[in-house]
């Protein structure tokens, strides 16, 4: 997907350029203000940017340099917003009936399938009134996909709901990374949200792209800390090994292992889990008479200052098998420590040290 946009208004300029994967979620991310939303509607054609760009595949949607521009109701899209926008006249089966209709598909293709994905067969006969506010936006993401869009618009779908029903949401979410074959674009200023749920990350402040790339190391970037603030940190991709007989979670991944409090997942499961570098702590060698289970052995990669007042960003390589003559190989982790810390410790770049990560810190 290839995506080049700029607009004009008093006080704020969008310029952006883009290419994405053609498949996956693509995050945009960034504070309020920033661009994100006008990003979107200029893809669903809402916006037209003069010199403007869009493909999706290879599909042009918008050429300005040969005067193409499809309208939004000719751009093959779904589109869900923070508000589900259901028919309130119509009765669940209703509404996804229409989004069949509106994509030509009169004999419900994908239906059943796509009741299973997003969970919501025993739904069909009720009104959009009788629905949980988690409901509605699954019920909302069904309805844009049976119209067999090319890409999926997700304006931050998460935001209006509560901590309850964002976390009912959020495994079908990520199903939805699982199972289509189709980009989605998704906004939002959620961190966690972002984490969990993207495969490619792009930042956006003040109207331009700052960063894009894949979410794991874009996450782990040091210049981009600033853009998470306190919530700064890495992500690791980890697979459930097994769970312990004192209740643990075992995750495996490139460079060691990981115990958290076990969660209803089957053995073999692909978990993600995010580390924030406030809750990294580091040391020059394992103390085995310490509480934190999570001792890994790293070296460091680089140092940049933090967002903190006498604080540094470390980005550290984890070391799959411990300290070795040849650079390490393992997934990018970040730290928080002081000033006083990093000089007392002598942390630079190429030190081996051991980073110290509580259970309870990981997602």
């Amino acid at each position: 997907m290839q995506a080049r946009f700029r607009l004009d208004y008093p006080g704020f300029t969008l310029d952006v350029d883009l290419t994405l994967p053609d498949k996956g979620i693509t995050a945009l991310f960034g504070p309020s203000g920033s661009g994100k939303t006008t990003v979107l509607r200029c893809v669903a054609g809402l916006e037209h940017a003069v010199g403007g760009y869009l493909s999706v595949g290879e599909h042009v949607l918008q050429d300005d340099a040969r005067g193409l521009f499809l309208p939004t109701h000719k751009r093959p899209l779904g589109v869900v917003f923070q508000e589900a926008s259901l028919f309130a006249h119509l009765s669940v089966r209703k509404n996804l009936e229409y989004g069949m209709k509106r994509a030509g598909n009169a004999r419900g293709e994908g239906f059943e399938a796509m009741l299973d994905l997003m969970g919501i067969r025993a739904l069909l006969e009720r009104d959009p009134e009788r629905l949980s506010g988690g409901e509605r936006q699954r019920v909302a993401i069904a309805r844009a996909l049976l119209t067999r869009p090319r890409l999926l618009l997700m304006d931050e779908p998460l935001a209006a709901l509560d901590v309850r029903r964002k976390r009912e949401i959020l495994p079908y979410l990520e199903a939805l990374r699982e199972e289509l074959d189709i980009p989605v674009l998704y906004v939002s200023h959620a961190p966690d949200e972002v984490a969990g749920l993207a495969d490619h990350l792009v930042l956006i402040d003040g109207g331009r792209v700052t960063a894009s790339g894949p979410l794991v190391e874009t996450l782990a970037r040091l210049d981009l800390g600033p853009a998470f603030a306190d919530d700064a940190g890495a992500v690791l991709e980890t697979t459930l090994a097994a769970i312990e007989a004192d209740g643990l979670a075992r995750l495996e991944f490139p460079g060691g292992q990981l115990f958290v409090a076990a969660r209803a997942r089957l053995v073999g499961s692909r978990l993600r889990c995010r580390i924030h570098a406030r809750d990294v702590s580091l040391a020059l060698a394992a103390h085995g008479d310490s509480s934190i289970l999570n001792v890994l052995p790293a070296q460091v990669v680089a140092l940049a200052e933090a967002e903190t007042p006498g604080h540094v960003l470390v980005q550290l390589r984890l070391v799959p098998d411990g300290p070795s003559d040849g650079p390490p190989d393992g997934p990018l982790l970040l730290a928080r420590i002081t000033e006083r810390s990093r000089q007392a410790l002598g942390i630079a770049p190429g030190l081996n040290v051991v980073a110290q990560v509580k259970s309870v810190a990981l997602l």
